[in-house]
């Protein structure tokens, strides 16, 4: 689990490194929330996914160059891991 979740997180602290300032800030919010599931006990749900995902889709169509590149292998990463989980 805290495989893909600690990749997720890696490609996004490299994209925020950068990203122009219009979308760093959702970079840095989404950053930190896989860094709280990678340290909790508790895994993120699908919601919870889509939601960070949804984030990650606006961001790399206003990102472009390494941070678009970063952000997709993100999404790529997210959404192998988001297979992998149980629907509620």
């Amino acid at each position: 689990m805290t495989d893909h979740l600690q990749q997720a997180r890696d490609d996004l602290e490299e994209a925020a490194k950068s990203a122009d300032d219009d979308v760093r800030g959702d970079i840095r919010e989404t950053t930190d929330a896989f860094a709280d599931y990678v340290m909790s006990d508790t895994q993120p749900d699908h919601a919870l996914l889509d939601e960070r995902l949804n984030t990650l889709r606006q961001v790399s169509q206003q990102a472009d160059g390494n941070t678009e590149t970063k952000v997709e292998s993100a999404i790529d990463t997210i959404e192998d891991y988001r297979e992998t989980i149980d629907q509620a």
